[in-house]
């Protein structure tokens, strides 16, 4: 099974290139960071998987052909693409007004990036007769969270992009997979200081979760609460964002005053 793999320098897209290889996959590894992406493939190498490495700036369309032109060039067959690459934004909408260049380069990566990844293979797919597409998103893009307004917007975008690829193209074999993480302990979300007492999802387990996806390919992968979450939303929106906002008011100020006892 040969697998193309966004982010997969750093984080779950590196654990689950090191899952996938300990499985027998062959990875396409793309990511920005070249060094990065040597220092996974050669880790791989070492244990008897098959890795090859694409440094694709994800937010260009001339890099991400010139990568999808080397791959359908050196991989006659392709089963799978996971868009794993992504970036967060937290930040107060009101702190925001005047950095719509927030919203801009997380919609480049977050949605434009992967749909171009996913265009650019659909046409092997289709020769082929089967492909699946799995997308990394989000829990809190099935229930009201705040502060991340830029991000949720850009995972939304993919996840409508998702039905309407299984509406138009599930009949041709084309498959794809939703998987909802909830907070994960990564380069990216550590970078956010009031998260460092917070309980996540190790990688390990994140990584799980894709291979879960690649393995049973269902239109989503996630906890039984984003799955509550998103009945309720779209059932009672207004309900469901005045309910839960006390919840994560309260989270953030306990979360800030852990901080400060350290």
């Amino acid at each position: 099974m040969t697998i193309v793999l966004t982010g997969a320098s750093s984080g779950i897209g590196e654990e689950a290139a090191k899952q996938l290889a300990a499985r027998g996959a062959r990875l396409c590894l793309v990511a920005r960071r070249e060094q990065e992406l040597e220092r996974v493939q050669d880790d791989i190498h070492r244990k008897g998987g098959q890795a090859w490495i694409y440094p694709t700036d994800l937010t260009n369309a001339d890099s991400i052909t010139t990568s999808l032109d080397a791959i359908l060039h050196e991989h006659p067959r392709v089963d799978a693409l996971v868009n794993n690459a992504a970036h967060s934004i937290r930040r107060p909408i009101l702190e925001a007004l005047d950095r719509i260049h927030d919203y801009e380069r997380t919609m480049q990566l977050n949605y434009i990036g992967a749909v171009r990844m996913t265009m650019g293979l659909i046409p092997r797919f289709l020769e082929q007769g089967r492909g699946q597409v799995v997308n990394a998103s989000t829990l809190s893009a099935q229930v009201p969270i705040p502060l991340f307004s830029a991000y949720l917007a850009s995972k939304a975008a993919l996840d409508s992009y998702s039905r309407s690829l299984n509406a138009e193209l599930g009949h041709k074999g084309i498959q794809a997979t939703m998987v909802y993480f909830p907070m994960v302990r990564t380069p990216m979300s550590n970078r956010t200081e009031i998260y460092k007492h917070m309980r996540m999802m190790s990688v390990e387990d994140a990584a799980g979760w894709i291979i879960k996806a690649l393995r049973d390919r269902p239109a989503r992968v996630g906890k039984p609460l984003g799955t509550l979450g998103s009945l309720v939303l779209a059932a009672a929106p207004g309900p469901a964002v005045k309910l839960t906002q006390p919840f994560f008011r309260r989270m953030d100020k306990n979360l800030k005053a852990k901080l400060k006892k350290k």
